[in-house]
């Protein structure tokens, strides 16, 4: 995900995201042009914004003119004091350093299984369940004692064997649960930003070129087809996906090569598709 966002992805995203309209419903709603509000979300030096349409936008959308000009970071909230945030100096220091991604941290924050995160968080650096966790153990493993005093130790015993694996490691359970919380949190995010464009392919090359090779190997036609097939993986090309004259030309090429055993002529072709009969003209 992009850290910033520029002054022409500000009014973007306040008119697609946050108000769901297109750019003939914002021109109605605030007298602006079409043409001039299209010109401000894609014009990339933003010279020509003028400043009543600044302040026309900024009052429509409810945030502050500072924010649509990419001077502060906060759309409804310019102007709050520092102690009303509840941070320490090192956090402060942490946060102003610029040395990570505020826009992430602040989707974060928001997220709706914040709050709850925190608190597990909580629970688990202040030991708050600490006591009864050490009880709860404590019991079970009485019983298990008292078990192995009456029939042995015997480590197949699935009773005791329950008993053993029942008791919490509370390191290992509230570290697993804060965990958990902080990917949720973070698989909602990238969700949302699956179709950014600073957002990795979904598809990656090597994976798609991976699955040709070896749906090449997996082909059921001749040698010299399979040979063709890999030929053409490895250079990420759709052998099915080949015109007649395209074929023609790529059999002329693989002519040349030491690897097939035999020249394989254009009238091939048939068999070399093996039973799925003669190529579509495109």
């Amino acid at each position: 995900m992009q850290p910033k966002l520029t002054v022409q992805e500000r009014l973007k995203d306040l008119r697609v995201v946050d108000f769901d309209l297109t750019l003939e419903e914002l021109a109605e709603r605030t007298g602006l042009s079409r043409s001039a509000l299209g010109k401000y979300e894609s014009d990339e030096n933003a010279k020509d914004i003028s400043p009543f349409a600044i302040l026309t936008l900024a009052k429509f959308y409810g945030v502050s003119t500072d924010y649509l000009l990419g001077l502060t970071e906060n759309k409804n909230h310019p102007n709050t004091e520092l102690n009303a945030l509840h941070l320490s100096d090192d956090a402060i220091t942490v946060l102003t350093t610029g040395n990570f991604n505020h826009r992430l941290l602040s989707e974060m924050v928001c997220h709706k299984d914040f709050q709850r995160m925190m608190l597990d968080a909580e629970i688990y650096v202040d030991r708050i369940a600490d006591m009864r966790i050490t009880n709860m153990n404590a019991a079970m493993e009485a019983v298990r004692q008292s078990v192995i005093k009456k029939k042995g130790n015997n480590e197949e015993d699935l009773y005791l064997r329950t008993l053993e694996l029942a008791q919490v490691q509370e390191d290992e359970y509230f570290g697993h649960v804060v965990s958990k919380d902080l990917t949720s949190i973070l698989h909602d995010i990238r969700d949302t930003h699956r179709k950014d464009a600073t957002t990795a392919d979904e598809n990656c090359v090597a994976l798609e070129v991976q699955k040709q090779l070896q749906d090449a190997m997996d082909h059921k036609g001749s040698t010299e087809e399979k040979k063709a097939r890999l030929f053409l993986a490895n250079l990420g090309i759709d052998y099915d996906a080949l015109t007649m004259e395209q074929f023609a030309n790529l059999i002329e090429v693989l002519k040349l090569s030491k690897h097939m055993n035999s020249p394989i002529s254009q009238r091939g072709k048939g068999s070399m598709t093996h039973g799925k009969g003669k190529r579509k003209r495109k």
